[in-house]
């Protein structure tokens, strides 16, 4: 009986978190009071947004420049249909403007209605947020300047800390389709069991199972079935706290060998004191209740120490 693969919607997101240094972090906190800063090269060129590095002396950049909020687009694309994360919810153009006073063009939306009135050489000026925090969102988008000579507004007087940190939103969507080997992996996991792939009779027992040898590239043709024990090979304790974690620290992460296979898998490792933890451990999984299983590898909580005589390092050394 041929199964059909498993097929899911996946959604990766996360919030990255970084310090900006002087070069960015002057364009956004010029931004906040409505000004926007190129950075002047050492060929002359004024780089919007400003470049941290000369491309030419590969040195910082240093000399700020202030330019326009109005500028022409040299450049235009128009999207007819937004998705969920672009700057507008209705159509709109994404553009290329050389602001007025630099030599480079930034990228941003453009708000004109209509691809009609979209034009290269076209003025536009930038349309500010009301509630500005000094990231490229203080930007909404460009709009039609409706005389070649109008300007944008004043910026307004400094005030605040200069911008040193930003958090930018990270997603990705799709939907996976699991092969055949990891969808019989995963209709294991939901019934509570351990399934791998191995090549041949020879071949090594990958768990999850690959859809070929990563050696020599055969096809996997054997389900091996293992059980929810094995040795804890490598491991690391985490101490350090983080946005979004789930157990308190100190707690171990380490690589788990199930009896039977030749290939390690990551998991917690808990009911473990982590000054008690150390490699050859053995330990069994702690399964959720069953009626919250699902296609997933999260049907088990973690792993612990079961309590039996430490594998020898010879057992195991060839799968660190």
């Amino acid at each position: 009986m041929v199964s059909t693969p498993l097929s899911a919607p996946l959604n990766n997101a996360f919030d990255y978190t970084r310090s900006v240094g002087p070069t960015i972090g002057a364009f956004l906190t010029g931004l906040r009071r409505k000004q926007i800063i190129g950075g002047r090269g050492s060929d002359g060129r004024v780089y919007v947004p400003p470049p941290e590095y000369d491309s030419v002396t590969k040195e910082p950049v240093t000399d700020f420049v202030d330019v326009g909020s109005t500028g022409t687009v040299t450049s235009w694309s128009w999207v007819e249909t937004p998705y969920d994360d672009h700057p507008l919810d209705r159509p709109f153009a994404f553009a290329l403007i050389q602001l007025d006073g630099a030599d480079t063009s930034l990228l941003h939306a453009v708000d004109a209605e209509s691809s009609d009135r979209m034009s290269t050489g076209m003025r536009v000026r930038a349309r500010w947020a009301q509630d500005r925090t000094g990231d490229i969102h203080d930007v909404v988008c460009f709009e039609p300047a409706e005389r070649a000579e109008e300007s944008g507004p004043e910026p307004e007087n400094a005030s605040g800390e200069p911008v040193e940190m930003i958090t930018t939103p990270v997603r990705l969507e799709y939907t996976h389709t699991a092969s055949a080997e990891e969808s019989y992996y995963l209709r294991g996991l939901a019934e509570g069991r351990f399934i791998g792939g191995r090549t041949d009779s020879a071949g090594k027992v990958y768990v999850p199972p690959r859809g070929a040898s990563p050696t020599d590239g055969r096809p996997t043709t054997e389900k091996v079935e293992l059980p929810d024990h094995g040795i804890m090979t490598t491991y690391c304790i985490v101490n350090v706290p983080f946005k979004g974690q789930k157990i308190k620290p100190p707690y171990i992460a380490a690589y788990v060998l199930l009896d039977g296979a030749d290939i390690p898998f990551q998991h917690l490792i808990l009911e473990c004191d982590p000054a008690e933890v150390r490699m050859g451990m053995r330990v069994e999984a702690k399964w959720k209740p069953r009626e919250e299983w699902g296609y997933t590898l999260e049907n088990i909580e973690y792993f612990r120490p079961t309590g039996e005589p430490d594998a020898e390092y010879d057992t195991y050394k060839h799968h660190l």
